[in-house]
């Protein structure tokens, strides 16, 4: 009858090895294996936790490789510069580079062997990597075999350009870039500066292109010799130059002078040189003494950020190397 204790078999007698209940109750050797305590959520798998601490893995593991691929929109700790004739003008330049890379079986030319011969009697590792590996390293640039890392940009404050300008025996020139967020015009711009004596190019630190591998490339080397600042305010920055004496000529293809016209060539001079499409900013005109432009014929409208610089740097080399009238 249910409820009945005092039916045969229902409770175990006094002194019965198994105890006052009935069955084994899990105990002993039918006992059941126990799964332990509950694992932490990252240590689940298939949990997002886990999924997580393992893109954290990953991630950790890639930075501790030689030349990391930085994340769209991040900067990496070291840049590449790709391309033969890029990387044996760095190198020729004394590009503080940590590391060559060359492709397994590449094609030997003479850059190839320059290169190798620069890189060892400068004490690089000499790394031998696969052509596929060295596409995942430059992320699908033209590298023709050869990669060069080199760390990131070490910017100077606009102040030391006014420096360098003063202990030169040269007529101070710096060229100043308003919204230019191409590298490669920036690295035109570099090469320009050093081949027409420029102490110096002055860039916004946001929104604005850096000196990036692409900007390296470029400049073939010319960004090893020309120092490049980064204003946190240009505008500002550019009024401080002209209390410093230097003249602010500014270039736009909407202004009334033309650059053949430039009388203060000679003087001490920032050229400031705006972005292709939206050309000077409000605040950066304002800051200039003079606005002038690069005559064209035809119907081109402008000229990019690279080509306008070398032009205008090209009429100025020319009217301080003239002989006074």
């Amino acid at each position: 009858m249910a409820g009945n204790s005092h039916r045969r078999g229902a409770t175990r007698g006094e002194g019965s090895k198994k105890g006052a209940t009935v069955g084994s109750g899990g105990q002993r050797r039918k006992a059941l294996a126990g799964r332990g305590p509950t694992p932490k959520a990252s240590e689940r798998t298939g949990h997002p936790a886990a999924r997580r601490a393992k893109a954290t893995e990953r991630r950790a593991g890639a930075s501790s490789r030689p030349a990391p691929r930085s994340p769209r929109g991040g900067r990496a700790a070291t840049e590449l510069v790709t391309g033969r004739n890029a990387v044996v003008e760095a190198l020729r330049a004394g590009v503080p580079a940590s590391a060559l890379f060359v492709a397994s079986r590449i094609d030997s030319d003479d850059r190839v062997r320059e290169s190798l011969k620069l890189a060892t009697e400068a004490g690089l590792a000499l790394l031998e990597t696969p052509r596929g590996e060295l596409d995942r390293l430059t992320d699908g640039a033209l590298h023709q075999g050869l990669a060069l890392q080199v760390p990131a940009y070490d910017y100077r404050h606009p102040d030391d350009l006014l420096a360098l300008a003063a202990d030169s025996a040269t007529v101070p020139l710096i060229v100043a870039l308003d919204g230019v967020t191409d590298p490669r015009n920036l690295g035109a711009v570099i090469r320009s500066v050093a081949a027409f004596g420029g102490h110096g190019v002055l860039v916004p630190a946001r929104r604005a292109a850096g000196v990036s591998a692409a900007a390296w490339k470029t400049s073939a080397g010319a960004a090893a010799r020309v120092p490049v600042a980064r204003a946190t305010n240009l505008a500002r920055t550019l009024r401080s130059y002209a209390e410093s004496g230097l003249f602010i000529v500014g270039l736009d293809a909407e202004a009334g002078g033309v650059l053949a016209d430039l009388e203060v060539a000679t003087d001490p001079l920032v050229l400031v040189v705006g972005s292709e499409g939206a050309g000077l900013s409000r605040l950066v005109r304002e800051a200039c003494d003079l606005v002038v432009r690069i005559p064209m014929a035809g119907i081109t409208e402008s000229l990019n950020a690279g080509v306008a610089a070398g032009v205008a740097l090209y009429e100025i080399a020319r009217r301080r190397s003239a002989p006074p009238r």
